[in-house]
């Protein structure tokens, strides 16, 4: 299902927080949002998991109106990770993980995908199923939650920056993982070389607005990145892979 966002605008206690955001998630896409802290891309992912509610505009998930839908029913089709996870019980891996299945009880179709064995096992967690969620470090516990997500089977993820606490393996492993799902997902990345390199799709946002939308390369230029972040970078080709890699020079070259 492709997603659509267009003229999206939230406000927070009374300030307005995000403007006009037009994006679009095509079917099986991953799009990437990048910006400095404070610029909307969480608030932005509020919207489209539905723990805030734009002050206009609209979210379309396979042309339907998301924020119209009764909260099971956008639960079954998206599965959120974000920033705020957390627990005060300490339950198993198997019984977080298994917890995706929420949106899915008492529904007569059974949807196809990962069940919690298959989940843990892309994730590298296998090895964790009984282990104490409070004991995990913080790069086992955003494996496990994104093990979570894929039980849930949706025809959406919106992660919010999934590879914090990863290890550099990890995180190339998490993110490869999410484009062989061939789930249309919409993601907020802090690391821009990894958005360069995984997304098909960047969209850059500053106070709240999108600045700059389109592939990596014709995204991320020295220009565009030194505008909205204030530093100095080179763009270089990858040997490899032939996607852009971001150079940053040196703090005290910056002046700023």
């Amino acid at each position: 299902m492709d997603l659509e966002l267009r003229e999206v605008a939230v406000s927070a206690a009374g300030k307005r927080i995000v403007e006009d955001v037009d994006l679009r998630v095509p079917s099986g896409g991953l799009v990437g949002l990048v910006g400095p802290n404070g610029s909307g891309k969480s608030s932005t992912l509020r919207c489209v998991y539905r723990t805030l509610r734009p002050d206009r505009g609209s979210i379309r998930l396979g042309g339907r109106n998301l924020v119209a839908m009764s909260l099971r029913e956008s639960a079954r089709l998206t599965a959120a990770l974000t920033q705020e996870s957390r627990s005060e019980f300490d339950f198993t891996v198997t019984e977080v993980v298994e917890m995706g299945r929420t949106p899915h009880r008492e529904s007569t179709l059974e949807p196809n995908g990962y069940g919690p064995i298959e989940a843990l096992r892309a994730v590298d967690c296998l090895h964790l199923a009984e282990r104490g969620v409070l004991s995990l470090s913080g790069g086992e516990k955003q494996r496990v939650l994104i093990a979570r997500a894929l039980v849930q089977r949706p025809e959406l993820l919106v992660l919010d920056e999934p590879t914090n606490h990863l290890d550099i393996r990890h995180q190339l492993e998490v993110l490869s993982l999410v484009r062989r799902l061939g789930i249309t997902t919409l993601t907020a990345l802090h690391d821009l070389n990894l958005a360069a390199a995984w997304c098909d799709h960047v969209h850059v946002l500053r106070r709240g607005r999108v600045v700059a939308g389109g592939p990596p390369g014709e995204v991320l230029t020295p220009e565009t990145v030194g505008a909205v972040f204030g530093v100095r970078v080179h763009v270089v080709e990858h040997p490899e892979t032939r996607v852009p890699q971001l150079l940053f020079a040196p703090a005290e070259t910056t002046g700023t």
